[in-house]
This record gives structure tokens, C-alpha cells and sequence, in this order.
């Protein structure tokens, strides 16, 4: 078992698990997210401590955090319980982020970057709620067992980066690490909405797990986040068909004080 690092709180840290530890009746917003692959690189938290919203800490695994580049299609999007949105809730997405901890022991996400190919989706996300998308050109392309994204910034930029990533699946993986769940199964987002600090919970079933090989890596999103530039490869490569999310509305998250790592 791996072990995480000790909160300086009250209130304990959530167990790091691949199924979800609440439900959500009434979703905000609904969405699958399909061919779906992960990749992840280790990273000190003090140098990553400082991108993140205020009372936020780096989620640790023996004192080491993760920076994850995470490519998948959105697909049937829908809001307050309405039918999916035709075209414009389903496009190509790759994210940059950071993994995180608040006050309530609640674990997350930050988002450094999220790069979309729907212009619409784009602006909504970053006018309505505050979060880093990018309008970019995008693909995901299936061939045999490899799958393949692609992407290039067009607004607001910088223009250019851009990202290939290309992986062959390999089997499933039916008994996933802690470490497996740590870096796929988040059930919430860290982030801040008009100013304020908010955590917005999600749910959804288990991730289908498998074995993936890289076979191509060639991005600088990763450095555009304004993040250290991964040294290396990957120490974990994870792909996954896909799974349906909700997304509940926003709370309100209180500030926590940083935590020494464990030893």
C-alpha cells in the first residue's frame, strides 16, 4: 500500500479510491469522456506549490506530487439534467494538471491548461467559470490498437504550442495501484470563481484501466502552463475507453496550510 503524506488538519485526507465517494442526484453538467490517456511525470511540490489557488497544497505520494497531461474526447455534453448540446458537446481535449488537497481533506485537480477544439465551449469555460481553456486545432485518431492526438493553439495562445501524443493500448489492467487511482480517480476540481476558492465534486464509475506503451511524445503544453519541463518520460502511461461524468455545482473550499511531506 502506498503510503500518502499526513495532513496538518482535523479533518483527514479522503482515501484514495477508484470509486467515487459521493453521489450526485442533480448534476450541473454531464459528459463522457472517451479514449481517454494518461500521462504522468513526478515533481517536487515546492516547485509546483505556487501555481496553485490560495489555501490549496500539492496532493502527495511519498512526498512526490505529479504533473498529468490528460488527452481524451468530450463526448454528449449536457447541462442541468437537458438533452447533450449537438456538435458543440463533443470535441477533442487535452489538460495539464496538478494534483491537490484542501482544508476538508477533499482531493482534486488544478487545471493549468485545457486545450478544446469548440470555440464556444472555450469561452464559456473561461468567461462563466473562470478556467484556463484554449481554443485549439485539434484530432484523436484511432488506428488498430494506437490511438493518436493532436493539437495546436489558436487562441489565445500562445499561438503554436502544441502537442503529439500517440500510444498503443495494451491489456487491462484488473487490479489497478494505489497509485493507478491516485493519478486517474480525482472526484473533484480545485479552483477560484470571481475571486473565492471553489471545489466542484464529480462522479463517475470506476475507469476501464489499461496497459499503454508511448509511442510518440512531442508537446510543450506542459512548459506553456507555466510548469517545470518534464525531465524524462513518463512514469506512468494509462489509457482508458472512457467513462460518463456528472459535475455537481460549485462550494465554497477554506484555506488549508501547507503540509511537510512525509519522509
Amino acid at each position: 500500500m502506498t503510503s500518502l503524506s499526513p495532513p496538518q488538519s482535523s479533518t483527514p485526507d479522503e482515501p484514495v479510491t477508484g470509486d467515487a465517494p459521493h453521489r450526485i442526484r442533480r448534476p450541473l453538467l454531464t459528459q463522457s469522456w472517451l479514449d481517454a490517456t494518461f500521462l504522468h511525470w513526478p515533481a517536487d511540490p515546492a516547485d509546483v506549490a505556487g501555481a496553485l489557488p490560495p489555501g490549496i497544497v500539492p496532493d502527495t505520494v511519498d512526498g512526490v506530487t505529479y504533473v498529468g497531461l490528460v488527452a481524451f474526447r468530450v463526448h454528449r455534453s449536457g447541462w442541468l439534467g437537458l438533452p447533450p448540446v449537438p456538435y458543440l458537446g463533443s470535441f477533442p481535449e487535452t489538460n495539464i494538471r496538478l494534483y491537490t488537497v484542501d482544508a476538508h481533506g477533499r482531493r482534486g485537480v488544478v487545471f493549468r491548461s485545457l486545450d478544446a477544439s469548440r470555440l464556444l465551449p472555450v469561452a464559456v469555460g473561461r468567461v462563466g467559470f473562470g478556467m484556463p481553456y484554449v481554443w485549439s486545432r485539434m484530432a484523436v485518431g484511432t488506428r488498430d490498437d494506437t490511438v493518436t492526438y493532436t493539437s495546436t493553439r489558436r487562441w489565445p495562445g500562445p499561438r503554436g504550442v502544441r502537442s503529439r501524443i500517440s500510444v498503443r493500448v495494451g491489456e487491462p489492467i484488473a487490479r489497478p495501484t494505489e497509485l493507478d487511482h491516485f493519478l486517474t480517480a480525482r472526484w473533484g476540481l480545485h479552483s477560484t470563481l470571481f475571486g473565492r476558492p471553489v471545489y466542484v465534486p464529480n462522479s463517475h464509475p470506476r475507469w476501464p484501466l489499461h496497459q499503454a506503451e508511448l509511442l510518440a511524445c512531442d508537446e510543450d503544453l506542459v512548459a506553456a502552463a507555466g510548469l517545470p519541463t518534464p525531465a524524462g518520460e513518463p512514469v506512468s502511461v494509462l489509457y482508458s475507453p472512457g467513462v460518463p461524468a456528472r459535475f455537481a455545482r460549485p462550494a465554497g473550499t477554506p484555506q488549508r496550510k501547507n503540509r511537510r511531506p512525509q519522509s
